[in-house]
């Protein structure tokens, strides 16, 4: 990864997420809110229960792109790589991304019981290949 990119992956924007389809099924991408890691891997967190996280369990790789806002000279980045699926650290994430992305909302911030109830997933992207675009 370049510097342009971990800045980029560094910002609170969103990130289209996309796994494996089930048969008969077209690539989805899902909007996302993620974490660039210090080793330069990109996490966030999910739900156990969701097809995501089943679809991930069957076939552990996945994609991502982040594109910078509108408004901005045009920007992305986008991952393709192995994904890990863990409970360690699962909820401590979603934690910091709703403080990180509802930052100036604190009344959003009551979702965070309810994550605390459920069973979260933190899904873990190492990057085994990166591609880019700047203007």
């Amino acid at each position: 990864m370049t510097p342009a990119d971990r800045e980029l992956l560094s910002r609170p924007l969103q990130a289209m997420v996309t796994v494996q389809p089930a048969q008969h099924r077209w690539p989805a991408p899902r909007p996302v809110w993620f974490e660039l890691t210090d080793g330069d891997e990109v996490q966030m967190f999910s739900f156990a229960s969701t097809t995501r996280v089943a679809r991930l369990r069957e076939v552990p790789r996945a994609s991502i792109v982040v594109t910078a806002p509108v408004g901005e000279p045009e920007q992305w980045v986008s991952l393709e790589g192995s994904v890990t699926l863990t409970t360690e650290g699962a909820y401590e994430l979603a934690e910091r991304l709703a403080l990180r992305y509802y930052a100036g909302e604190p009344e959003k911030l009551a979702v965070l019981d309810d994550w605390r109830a459920a069973e979260l997933v933190r899904i873990v992207i190492a990057p085994e290949r990166v591609s880019r675009y700047a203007a």
